[in-house]
């Protein structure tokens, strides 16, 4: 059975709404370690970069393996 467009964007979403709270949180901590001390308006920001191309990266390579099943 494939996935649809549709549900392939829904699990990509997951996934990177997932990912960006532990990356933030992980940010906050490590950062730190690290002698990096930025506002967390930034962590957010940094997060959302990543998040997005996460995002693109998750949706273009689930529709690739999906094509050549």
């Amino acid at each position: 059975m494939s996935q649809s467009h549709g549900m392939s964007l829904a699990e990509s979403v997951a996934n990177v709404v997932i990912g960006y709270v532990v990356a933030v949180a992980t940010q906050m901590l490590v950062f730190p370690i690290f002698g990096i001390h930025i506002a967390l308006a930034d962590d957010l920001l940094i997060g959302l970069a990543f998040a997005a191309v996460s995002l693109a990266r998750g949706f273009v390579l689930r529709r690739v393996f999906e094509s050549l099943r």
